[in-house]
């Protein structure tokens, strides 16, 4: 294996070619340089649809000859996150076929592993498109409409790094030694950046990363403002305030983050999800609506019947490894939720029509043949739960505006406690739980609900890890009554859960002299089962 400049050298040309707009491409051989995609106004707009199509790709990273499942672009992230704070659990008969327990129960963390390769490597494949999209505008004479392409670029540049500085920056824990790379984030690879330099790229400081996000997010803002994306699989101006918020959060920012996630709810102008919406056996959580700022999509071309979204998280899938895992809540979180709630109806409840009539395309009686807290959230296209090209063709959302509403919230009360409580009380009463009322007494309890609230609203996407870590919220998975499939899954950890610090490859280290001992610690086993409750 290589270093991140040979590895993540899938072009945007190649991506491009998932697209069906394209009319002209590079040999598969070769790697699109930035001459080449700014020679070709078409090459330059067929490797801006390429973004979008590289997200939602099977298997991106290793390609189909090796059918890693969990390699399947940015809806493995949103498992994998979903997995790290133990809120998903396999509850089906064949629950082995979950790929992604790994991140669920600390195994197979250390940097070796294809858990870890696949992260680390889809990552920069991401930034290294944005970079050649980056490299080919001359920002000093391009039009609004390639400037507005280099807006969408930086967005996406700022976002991967938004992610890679919260999963790769260590965190201090209980259970293992991160006191030599505190602070660190990741090596910081630019459209500038020679082959040459990647050989001894260090790690960047948090507050520089910060820097560098911050400053991709003034340029996006620049040139979108005179611009707007055809669709919502682009970043537009809403996404770039939306990005930005997360970043002040993460960065203690909190007047800056509140700001931003307002001007990211009104240049969106959109809604939050409907109850109807949310259930809807046809189109629930697959089809993006008024309320999705951000999205990817699949195309039946380029997905494969096992490496794909719903195959993973639609239980009513026939198709995929759901139909084996029974992807399902944690018992603890889901007995948190009012019954006045309606999102919990999102999952089987224990006492099954005694609670509510539940909804699906498979019949009442499917529903009692399966374990109860078995998620119902994400659905299969037009109900098909049979061919795989049609049902799992979906929309996959990237950012919602109820995550700027929480942020707002959040920001708020961190800055004024009960200015924190009337913005969630305003969002949860009007839009999910018409008695809502928090009780939070001080800022530690507030912080403990607001992540509560994004653990429901988010289940599946991922979007509460970040918050989780942040906040040091830990993990509980071993409790009298727990519904954790089997000894290996049932984890309590303090704080930090070693493996939200992920590790880099060592393939990597092994070619960036700059990160020789300054890899985080390997978390696999750091922390025991947790078997006497």
């Amino acid at each position: 294996m290589k270093n991140i400049f040979k590895y993540i050298a899938l072009s945007v040309a190649i991506v491009g070619i998932l697209s069906s707009c394209i009319k002209e491409t590079f040999p598969l051989s070769s790697t699109a340089t930035s001459e080449q995609i700014g020679a070709s106004a078409t090459a330059l707009d067929a490797s801006m649809s390429g973004l979008p199509a590289q997200l939602s790709q099977s298997y991106p990273v290793w390609g189909s000859g090796t059918q890693f499942e969990p390699d399947m672009g940015y809806p493995s992230f949103m498992m994998q996150f979903t997995e790290l704070l133990g809120d998903i659990y396999p509850l089906g008969p064949n629950s082995g076929y979950d790929w992604f327990r790994s991140w669920n129960t600390n195994k197979n963390m250390g940097p070796t592993t294809n858990w870890t390769y696949i992260p680390w490597r889809a990552l920069y494949m991401f930034i290294k498109s944005a970079n050649d999209i980056i490299a080919a505008v001359d920002e000093t004479t391009a039009s609004d409409n390639l400037l507005g392409y280099a807006g969408m670029a930086y967005a996406y540049r700022a976002y991967w790094y938004y992610f890679a500085m919260n999963m790769y920056e260590p965190a201090e824990n209980e259970y293992t030694d991160c006191s030599s790379v505190l602070g660190l984030t990741v090596p910081y690879v630019s459209e500038k950046t020679a082959e040459a330099d990647g050989k001894n790229n260090p790690r960047v400081p948090h507050d520089d990363m910060v820097k560098y996000i911050l400053s991709d997010l003034d340029k996006a803002e620049q040139f979108l403002s005179n611009f707007t994306p055809t669709s919502r699989v682009f970043p537009d101006l809403s996404v770039v305030y939306g990005i930005r918020a997360k970043v002040c959060m993460t960065d203690k920012q909190y007047s800056e983050a509140a700001t931003y996630a307002r001007k990211a709810i009104d240049a969106f102008g959109g809604t939050p999800v409907t109850e109807a919406q949310w259930h809807d056996v046809n189109t629930g959580f697959n089809t993006h609506n008024q309320a999705w700022m951000w999205y990817t999509t699949y195309s039946a071309e380029s997905m494969g019947n096992l490496c794909n979204w719903l195959g993973w998280a639609s239980a009513e899938a026939d198709w995929g490894y759901s139909s084996l895992t029974y992807p399902s809540i944690d018992k603890a979180l889901y007995d948190r939720i009012p019954d006045t709630d309606w999102r919990k109806h999102s999952w089987v409840d224990p006492a099954y029509y005694d609670y509510y009539d539940y909804k699906t395309v498979r019949g009442q009686e499917w529903i009692e043949e399966h374990p109860a807290y078995l998620s119902l959230k994400f659905r299969c296209v037009n109900g098909d739960f049979e061919t795989y090209s049609v049902g799992g063709a979906c929309d996959v959302p990237m950012m919602r505006v109820e995550e700027m509403y929480y942020i707002e919230a959040e920001a708020k009360g961190l800055q004024n406690l009960s200015d924190g409580i009337s913005a969630l009380n305003a969002f949860v009463s009007q839009y999910r739980q018409p008695d809502y009322e928090c009780k939070a007494a001080s800022v530690e309890d507030f912080e403990d609900e607001i992540l509560f609230q994004k653990r429901v609203e988010f289940w599946g996407e991922g979007t509460a890890f970040f918050d989780a870590k942040r906040m040091r919220a830990g993990v509980t998975q071993a409790y009298p009554g727990t519904n954790a499939p089997g000894d290996i899954f049932k984890l309590n950890c303090n704080g930090i859960k070693p493996n939200w610090n992920y590790v880099i490859p060592q393939s990597e280290v092994d070619n960036n002299i700059a990160l020789k001992d300054k890899n985080n610690p390997n978390p696999t086993d750091a922390v025991t089962p947790t078997l006497d409750y």
